[in-house]
């Protein structure tokens, strides 16, 4: 008789204990502990047909070892094979992400799709829908491929069968929460269940060198449900964001072992499905209104991309004690360092004032070089005096209000100048050692003061 043993997992991190706590000592989230059943009795090995056993490897030196190119699947979505790298690596597992609603499953029905007009043969599995739903999402797509295989199942054991009767090139799981091991007794979402479903999945894909995409579910808080674990087994891990009620979507990779992770994607919500976006900055500028106070251009870098945004604030009097400070996609705690500098270096007095920051679009800034940019926006919403529309601001703010030098200054300028912009202002530490583009004026600046002498006269 195999024996049965009862333990708490905690849902976020993972973490097991012999008895219910309140609090995981792991994390620190509370009401997280879920009991499950372990059987020892069990095995959890070798459920996939495929399995082959292990083979004992001499170490090697890295000098001796050979470099090879990993071969890779293009899709027709050059957006989709930038983020992921160039392309989909043969026996990679890439875990994606996304609030409910935002398009996860539309956009790898579409990659299915256009890899099996190629020829590639793709096998869908639907765990949370019927076949019957996924042919109506298809309809909608207007998606006909011969080679592309639907099967709506739950467990992973007649997944495993599904696989090695089509020889699929690429397996879509959707979702990794709804996916069961029978040999474990807990149920499906669980942390055992997912790490388990997870290393089965990532063996055949390893053996039998299939590209497999997992579908992760979201917490309220945006990270993926499960354990932590998941993250680290997989190759690459991208989340798809933007508002649901937005036509846009941001494709980001958080984790990829075949490229890069500072890349990023942009596609367009259409009745027709989703429409990758090759320019995003005419896209992000073409409702940007002229003359208004307070609306800064910045040119951002998302990996080897350089894009154009619109920068909106908004300072007038606070009614409260404490004054509010708010940004959407960008972090507060930068807006208050900026506007303490505004306030010491360059004497603006704005502990009195409310400030609302926006990013238009939807777009996430995280880098140093639209520091100069929310200043100036700030400034000009405060004096109520609008830069020109024809700047680009872009540069790195320090404590002392000097303007720092910030990478990849030529593109951003490229790309300001193909846009139709007249004049960018960038830190005096990045001028020359390059050629600026014709039709285009460059200001170098030291300090935030002579920025905004420049942009808004004072």
């Amino acid at each position: 008789m195999s024996k049965k043993k009862t333990k708490f997992s905690c849902q976020h991190c993972g973490y097991e204990s012999a008895k219910w706590m309140g609090k995981c000592p792991g994390c620190g989230s509370w009401n997280s502990m879920v009991e499950e059943i372990e059987d020892k009795g069990s095995s959890r090995r070798g459920a996939f047909s495929g399995a082959t056993s292990t083979k004992r490897q001499q170490p090697e030196s890295i000098t001796q070892i050979k470099s090879t190119t990993e071969p890779r699947i293009y899709t027709k979505s050059l957006e989709f094979n930038r983020v992921l790298g160039g392309g989909i690596v043969r026996g990679s597992l890439v875990l994606i992400g996304g609030d409910p609603g935002i398009g996860k499953s539309t956009l790898l029905l579409q990659t299915s799709a256009q890899l099996a007009m190629n020829g590639q043969k793709v096998l869908y599995i639907s765990g949370e829908e019927s076949t019957k739903q996924t042919k109506l999402r298809a309809d909608r797509l207007d998606i006909t491929a011969a080679e592309l295989y639907v099967h709506a199942e739950t467990n992973l054991e007649l997944i495993s069968d599904a696989i090695s009767t089509v020889k699929p090139d690429l397996v879509v799981i959707d979702s990794i929460q709804t996916i069961y091991h029978s040999d474990v007794t807990s149920a499906p979402g669980s942390v055992s269940q997912v790490r388990e479903c997870t290393a089965e999945l990532m063996r055949i894909g390893k053996t039998n060198g299939i590209a497999i995409f997992i579908v992760g579910h979201v917490t309220k808080e945006g990270a993926i449900a499960g354990p932590r674990l998941l993250e680290h087994m997989v190759d690459t891990v991208l989340y798809f964001e933007g508002e649901r009620h937005h036509t846009y979507r941001i494709l980001r990779a958080v984790k990829n072992r075949f490229g890069s992770t500072n890349e990023m994607g942009i596609f367009e919500m259409k009745e027709s499905g989703l429409e990758e976006v090759l320019n995003p900055s005419e896209i992000f500028l073409e409702e940007r209104s002229q003359g208004a106070a307070g609306s800064v251009v910045v040119a951002s870098m998302e990996g080897t991309r350089p894009v154009l945004v619109e920068l909106q604030a908004l300072i007038s009097p606070t009614s409260f004690g404490n004054p509010r400070r708010m940004a959407t996609g960008v972090d507060h705690n930068r807006v208050s360092l900026i506007m303490a500098v505004l306030e010491k270096r360059v004497g603006l007095l704005l502990q009195n004032q409310d400030a609302y920051l926006k990013v238009a679009g939807g777009v996430k800034l995280d880098e140093p070089a639209i520091d100069l940019a929310v200043a100036v926006s700030i400034a000009s919403s405060f004096r109520d005096v609008s830069s020109n529309a024809t700047d680009v601001v872009v540069g790195e703010v320090g404590l002392t209000g000097e303007v720092r030098r910030v990478s990849r200054i030529e593109q951003r300028v490229q790309e300001a100048a193909k846009l139709g912009f007249k004049r960018v202002i960038i830190p005096e530490k990045n001028l020359g050692g390059w050629t600026v583009p014709e039709g285009i004026e460059v200001v170098g600046v030291s300090t935030v003061a002579e920025a905004l002498q420049y942009t808004l006269g004072g």
